[in-house]
């Protein structure tokens, strides 16, 4: 067998990250040849604007805008970083089709077409890696397919989305309001102008989809996880939970049982000397728990130009090493097919704030709807009062109560119309 003396590489994306791994593969050629056993060529890179400006340059003469000049080109790899579904979708299928391993970080794509790009794949004899599609620099996806893949694994917990964590750490620490925090991370450069996908959870979902889907072995869809963002929250919440002894994060969360997945994204409480309260900022977190390894949390930067590159270049070198060896690629399968719980059926603790007109009666109100439901109050603490307005502020934490019998007492609350002014928050506890 003759000893291969190049593997070639096409490069969809010239934004943030596709610049950070053009620099990676033309100023660390020769690292990168030793460690592979194979010189890496950056043979053609597609573009939208050809004429754009780039925080890196490869040569010219590798840049084109037409999809069919790229795909025409001989390469092994392609490496996909131009993000959304479409037409990526259909880029990373053309490759595949072709025989060709795809390097990915898009995490819509591989929420939901992970199953079918795998099998694709498979049929192919290549394989799809997708480390960057899940916090950044973190590595998570290979470890759950590999170096955890003798556990049973329980739970996950993770922070994955940097925009809103850093936004949350502003309204915690420093009480900014929403609207402040939200400009801030725009100027910074951790939301976009539209940012919808973060603070509505949409991007934090994608990402749980790809982590169930591997924890669990089973295919999670993004249309199966409960989802709720950040835009009711207020600086009052933050510092209600701080006197509660707890933090404020948007909380991905996928648990099995035997009775099924359920996989939800929301804002909760988390006790604040865990872990996974004292991830602030931009950063993100994952922490995993299986049968055999206990807990173990992974952390660090979950979004930016070095640490996604960092990611992706792992996964290209993964590949590279894969056609010089001529080893057989070992694409992932999905060996359960468990059911859905629904979120009516999660049980936990509950943080409600209440505004209430300040009369006598108004607790007796809100304890009745409870009770009907079977939702045992464990505290109320009245906060605000409002002299002008003649109303008070309340919060209520409750005992461990299912999310239907909580949802049905809210219902009757919200309906005490002369007693409650606003429902303003319902937080889960995770405790």
């Amino acid at each position: 067998m003759a000893a291969r003396s190049s593997v070639g590489i096409v490069l969809l994306g010239l934004g943030t990250v596709g610049s950070g791994v053009a620099r990676a593969l033309v100023e660390r050629s020769d690292t990168y040849s030793g460690r592979v056993g194979a010189r890496l060529e950056l043979r053609k890179v597609l573009v939208r604007n050809v004429s754009a400006e780039r925080a890196f340059m490869p040569d010219r003469s590798l840049i084109t805008a037409d999809p069919e000049e790229a795909f025409a080109t001989d390469c092994d790899i392609v490496v996909e970083v131009m993000g959304g579904e479409t037409p990526a979708r259909d880029y990373i299928e053309r490759s595949l089709k072709k025989g060709r391993w795809v390097v990915t970080g898009n995490k819509e794509v591989m929420a939901k077409h992970g199953p079918e790009l795998l099998a694709m794949a498979t049929a192919g004899g290549c394989d799809i890696l997708y480390e960057a599609s899940v916090g950044g620099g973190i590595p998570i996806v290979s470890p759950l397919k590999r170096d955890l893949s003798a556990n049973q694994i329980h739970s996950l917990r993770a922070i994955i989305n940097g925009t809103t964590n850093y936004m949350l750490t502003r309204m915690s620490r420093e009480g900014a309001d929403f609207g402040e925090a939200l400009k801030s991370a725009q100027e910074l450069g951790y939301a976009e102008a539209d940012p919808t996908n973060d603070v509505e959870g949409y991007d934090a979902a994608y990402k749980l989809a790809i982590l169930s889907s591997l924890a669990f072995h089973s295919h999670v869809r993004p249309e199966d996880i409960y989802r709720e963002g950040i835009t009711n929250l207020t600086p009052r919440d933050f510092r209600y939970a701080a006197e509660l002894g707890y933090a404020i994060k948007l909380l991905a969360i996928g648990r099995a049982d035997a009775d099924g997945i359920q996989v939800r994204v929301h804002p909760a409480l988390v006790p604040a000397d865990e872990l996974l309260a004292n991830v602030d900022g931009a950063l993100n977190a994952v922490q995993v728990e299986g049968d055999l390894v206990g807990r173990v949390l992974f952390q660090g930067a979950g979004a930016g130009s070095l640490p996604t590159t960092s990611a992706v270049m792992a996964d290209v070198l993964d590949a590279a090493r894969s056609i010089v060896l001529e080893s057989r690629p070992s694409p992932w399968r999905y060996t359960a097919d468990m059911p859905m719980k629904p979120m009516s059926d999660l049980s936990t603790r509950y943080y409600i704030r209440v505004e209430v007109a300040d009369q006598p009666g108004v607790l007796a109100g809100i304890a009745r709807a409870c009770g009907d439901n079977g939702v045992s109050i464990a505290s109320v603490i009245q906060k605000e009062t409002d002299d002008e307005a003649q109303s008070a502020e309340l919060v209520i934490v409750t005992h461990v109560a299912r999310e239907s019998a909580v949802q049905a007492s809210l219902a009757q609350i919200k309906a005490l119309t002369g007693e409650v002014r606003n429902v303003g928050a319902v937080l889960r506890v995770e405790d």
